[in-house]
């Protein structure tokens, strides 16, 4: 698998669907880089940092975690500079953590998650942290002529739902944001869908990245988005 380009200052380390692997984002400014998402183990994050590597870039300086669920954030003890997340993904880390302390915990998630399975087949151990860097709002990083928006939004996939705009590049990244619970019965909640979609429209893009597909155009996505509302009555 190899790091794609999305513009000169933007790259990212594509979705894995048989493993479910969110899509890794790799953001460079002069100064300093951001990666978003802190991957599904410390395979997926070597598997990261080996193609960013073959590019020629750097391991990240700063880690943002768009939510809590593990596929994003198992593999937190293994990146390379800061982490940072919302005050509400560290405290369901902190529920994870807890369940963890329990060594037949990683048995059930590989019996209950094939995808888990897969990705933890080699794996006897969870090593699950909490960010370096927490906020509630929202964090402005400077990036080095490029800035990184970080800020809590409302979503129907997960209520600690993080996004990260690049203005200048005029890139939304959304994380599964648009997505059901899948820990509320696949839930969708059809308002917080809603304020989601304005949240969009009302952003300056012209893509919007989730983590487990391509990216799209915000037409396309918006376009998709209303078509799910219509079906939701």
């Amino acid at each position: 698998m190899e790091i794609k380009k999305l513009t000169s200052r933007i790259f990212y380390y594509p979705n894995q669907p048989e493993f479910d692997r969110p899509m890794l984002a790799y953001i460079i400014g002069s100064k300093y880089s951001l990666a978003i998402d802190a991957g599904y183990s410390e395979k997926h994050v070597a598997d990261f940092y080996a193609a960013l590597q073959e590019k020629g870039l750097k391991k990240p300086d700063f880690t943002v975690i768009t939510h809590w669920h593990y596929d994003h954030t198992f593999g937190m003890y293994y990146i390379n500079g800061i982490s940072i997340a919302h005050q509400k993904t560290n405290e369901m880390l902190k529920i994870q953590q807890q369940k963890a302390l329990n060594p037949e915990y990683i048995k059930i998630l590989k019996n209950s998650d094939l995808h888990f399975k897969k990705e933890y087949q080699k794996q006897q151990e969870l090593h699950i942290v909490l960010s370096d860097i927490e906020f509630q709002n929202k964090l402005v990083l400077d990036l080095g002529n490029l800035t990184a928006l970080i800020f809590h939004t409302e979503a129907p996939h997960s209520e600690d739902t993080v996004c990260i705009y690049i203005p200048e590049e005029k890139i939304l990244f959304l994380g599964d944001s648009t997505s059901e619970d899948f820990f509320n019965n696949s839930y969708l909640d059809k308002s917080k869908l809603k304020k989601l979609i304005n949240m969009i429209e009302n952003t300056d893009c012209q893509y919007c990245i989730l983590s487990h597909t391509e990216p799209l155009k915000k037409n396309e996505l918006l376009e998709y988005l209303y078509t799910v509302l219509k079906t939701l009555g």
